[in-house]
């Protein structure tokens, strides 16, 4: 027990210092995680880590789903549902018969065993590249798609998967069943997903407290996920539903206490959780030299070859063709939603990295099939993954900042968000107006003291005078408001010495201070909040 803690506590401390490495470079941190657990694994006196696939399936991946659904805006979402089920069902099913009739036509391996390693390999992780095209500022529509398919390929492969498996075990398989299955399992996880989302807020707004609610909010992953999965489903598909559905309804039914302390909470756990994953799929190396050692190693490279070339090609031979053929086939389509340039889709198709979850998957393949025979392949099928994995993530997430900047796509997203700048502060222009105008009948209809009106009117008028300032765009504007900030940040810092240097005199208890304090920093966040939506 305490030589787990103590392994625990070195990995965090690993985590800690390859995201502060990563911070300096500017290398994206799955990236450098991977390459470190690598090294810690090669490095001598290290005992072998095997990474338990339900750890994964089942702890990791259901509140990573959940969060990216909640981020996620539903109205995006619907708006580009077409393109995301084409990459998350469609790219994913393609890919899966890609690899499976590669390795049949080059290597002579069984369909149904091809299809079990192709459904492994056949979903992108949006983690890694996502946090990098975010920072190359891509457009919106390509970082919604890239997201969208993130939080629904798991899906489809996983339930793929499962299919594979059980006719490599059984040694049959009926596709108008798995079809019925596969279509009968994403209605099903939809109603329980929506159902899960309804029940938690009622229940979260009946406690309004923001400890239990959080706690309440943690657990709902996993309500979302276990079950649907326990009973043959993948359980991501609940999950999302559950995720979009209190995105949409949350912020009437969610108090403002727990938004803000939810997001400070969930921000830290994801990068925990995030972080040790892509540290452990690293650590897997030394397991992964154990299991091929009595394996033939032309078979292996050979394997890790077709596969890592097959996922990679059949992206983009999916994504160019139903990009463009439609549109050039259906006139209505291409005026409704014109043919994007060539450089979006092929960055689309680029970042068809693989993590995690194919690894979890490929562990978890039985050891034997029904009639009591070894699983085939199935140490071969470890290594093809983790060989697939570390080249995506390592030559395709290394070159994606390099790519993007070659097709002129860096910083594209600019102009989009100053137009949603614009709207934002049009909206918090608007509301503010409207909350002053309810001031003015408030001071109609009711006695309220002149004093507290004068109060309140001089807080609105501070209010509107920042959003003015903010749709300023003129360098001298800009420089008064930085300016601003920066002062602002100085008296913060000033009060919070004082206030500091009071409590060791004995002029201050400590709940006081901590009051206090903690209205300081809901000030210096929100300075600099400000100061980021400038530089950013």
């Amino acid at each position: 027990m305490l030589a787990g803690l103590q392994i625990l506590v070195f990995l965090l401390a690993a985590v800690a210092f390859v995201a502060f490495i990563a911070l300096r470079s500017g290398v994206a941190s799955p990236i450098l995680l991977v390459a470190a657990g690598v090294l810690i694994a090669l490095a001598p006196g290290v005992p072998p880590f095997v990474l338990e696939p339900q750890f994964v399936l089942l702890l990791v991946l259901p509140p990573v789903i959940y969060i990216s659904a909640i981020n996620m805006s539903w109205r995006e979402f619907k708006f580009n549902l077409e393109p995301i089920l084409l990459l998350a069902v469609g790219c994913v099913v393609f890919t899966t018969i890609s690899v499976s009739l590669a390795m049949k036509w080059l290597l002579g391996w069984p369909l149904a065993v091809g299809f079990v390693l192709g459904a492994i390999v056949s979903p992108p992780d949006a983690v890694a590249p996502l946090a990098i095209a975010r920072r190359m500022q891509l457009p919106r529509r390509i970082l919604v798609i890239l997201e969208g398919e993130g939080l629904a390929n798991d899906a489809t492969a996983l339930v793929l998967y499962r299919f594979a498996v059980a006719a490599v075990s059984v040694g049959a398989f009926s596709l108008a069943q798995g079809a019925e299955t596969f279509v009968a399992i994403v209605a099903g996880e939809i109603v329980w997903g929506v159902g899960v989302g309804w029940t938690m807020l009622r229940l979260r707004r009946f406690m309004r407290d923001p400890r239990i609610e959080i706690t309440l909010s943690l657990i709902t992953p996993y309500l979302a996920y276990w079950p649907p999965e326990h009973l043959g489903g993948s359980g991501v598909i609940a999950t999302v539903a559950t995720g979009l559905y209190i995105s949409w309804n949350g912020p009437r039914l969610i108090s403002a206490a727990t938004r803000l302390q939810g997001v400070f909470f969930w921000d830290f756990f994801l990068f925990l959780i995030e972080g040790l994953v892509f540290l452990f799929t690293g650590l897997q190396a030394q397991a992964l030299l154990t299991r091929i050692q009595n394996h033939s190693l032309y078979e292996l490279a050979a394997s890790a070859a077709i596969v890592s070339l097959a996922v990679i090609v059949a992206r983009f031979v999916w994504i160019f063709p139903l990009t463009y053929l439609p549109r050039w086939l259906i006139p209505p389509l291409a005026r409704r939603d014109p043919s994007p340039p060539w450089q979006r889709p092929f960055i689309i198709s680029f970042t068809g990295v693989r993590g995690i979850v194919s690894l979890a998957a490929a562990l978890a393949i039985p050891l034997a099939t029904a009639q009591g025979e070894p699983f085939p392949h199935r140490d071969a099928i470890f290594f093809v993954a983790f060989f697939v994995v570390m080249v995506t993530l390592v030559f395709q997430g290394s070159m994606l900042p390099w790519i993007i900047h070659k097709l002129g796509l860096a910083k594209d997203g600019i102009e989009e968000r100053l137009v949603d700048r614009a709207e934002e502060l049009c909206a918090r222009h608007a509301a503010t107006e409207a909350s002053t105008a309810r001031l003015a009948s408030l001071g109609v209809e009711s006695d309220i003291p002149e004093e507290a009106m004068l109060i309140l009117g001089a807080q609105q008028e501070y209010f509107l005078s920042r959003i003015r300032m903010k749709c300023e765009v003129s360098e001298e504007r800009r420089a008064l408001a930085a300016l601003h900030d920066e002062l602002d940040l100085q008296l913060i810092a000033e009060e919070r010495d004082a206030i500091n240097a009071m409590l060791r005199e004995g002029k201050l208890k400590d709940d006081a201070r901590r009051r206090i304090e903690r209205e300081l920093d809901l000030r210096e966040a929100d300075v600099l909040n400000r100061r980021n939506e400038r530089l950013g």
